[in-house]
């Protein structure tokens, strides 16, 4: 064997030592993929930030209605933890063995609220039979998340029922495709009124919320959040640190009550 030969040899042994920690490193990483409800943005947006400051892990989140989100992973759509913005649409995959039961927690709570452009000098009180479609004038849509489908425009639409007013405003009604798009509408002046999530009215300067709807108008805003049933194994770790007081800062940071038990 030449000499030449000989070095070669032993430099491709210490390359090989040094690039051994890089490939274990790479290895250890992961890439989660979180489905949840538009009004989570701000806060699991935050959340997410600290988890990948802390493990290096990478988690992609993918954002709309819960409605849509669920029916993505019943279509086979490869989430990895799924969030929420009620109860039903949860109960719905769940129905299907299409999350992991074990792992479900009922994390956080929410308000509903009336919102107007931050410039508008409406004022009303939210009560029964409240003069809500003599605020929005004489063409002014009232912007919401779909009805039949959205968790937040079945809260809303359950409120104004509750109240007395559905019936009068049900026509004035513009529905978006999720809470988050109904906001744009009101802050843009698009619509005079909208009804959100108060998370999603702290969230956009543009807007000022106008009256919270009574709790007892709408069934309780629940978040629960689960490993799907494909979950990658390092799916978990996410998990964990979203049922974290860690994680529960950011949350309660953006207006969100949390309801599970945090450690």
């Amino acid at each position: 064997m030449s000499v030449n030969t000989s070095r070669r040899g032993i430099l491709k042994l210490i390359l090989g030592f040094l690039a051994a920690p890089l490939l274990a490193t790479a290895a250890q990483a992961a890439d989660i993929t979180v489905f949840a409800a538009a009004s989570l943005k701000n806060a699991l947006d935050d959340a997410a930030k600290l988890y990948q400051a802390k493990t290096g892990d990478k988690v992609t989140i993918s954002y709309a209605a819960s409605s849509a989100l669920a029916k993505q992973i019943e279509a086979g759509a490869p989430a990895d933890i799924f969030f929420s913005a009620d109860l039903d649409w949860m109960d719905y995959l769940q129905e299907r063995t299409l999350i992991e039961i074990a792992s479900r927690h009922t994390l956080l709570g929410n308000t509903l609220v009336l919102i107007a452009p931050k410039d508008s000098t409406v004022s009303l009180s939210i009560e029964k039979n409240f003069p809500l479609l003599q605020a929005l004038g004489s063409d002014g849509k009232l912007a919401m998340a779909s009805v039949d489908s959205v968790p937040a425009g079945k809260y809303g639409k359950a409120a104004l029922t509750y109240l007395g007013v559905w019936d009068a405003v049900s026509p004035r009604v513009a529905q978006a495709e999720n809470v988050r798009a109904a906001l744009v509408f009101v802050a843009r002046g698009e619509a005079p009124l909208g009804i959100v999530y108060g998370t999603d009215a702290k969230s956009e300067q543009a807007v000022r919320v106008v009256g919270t709807f009574p709790e007892n108008s709408h069934p309780k805003i629940l978040y629960p959040v689960a490993l799907t049933a494909s979950a990658k194994p390092e799916a978990r770790k996410f998990l964990d640190f979203l049922l974290s007081s860690e994680a529960a800062t950011a949350f309660e940071a953006q207006g969100f009550s949390v309801q599970g038990k945090v450690g």
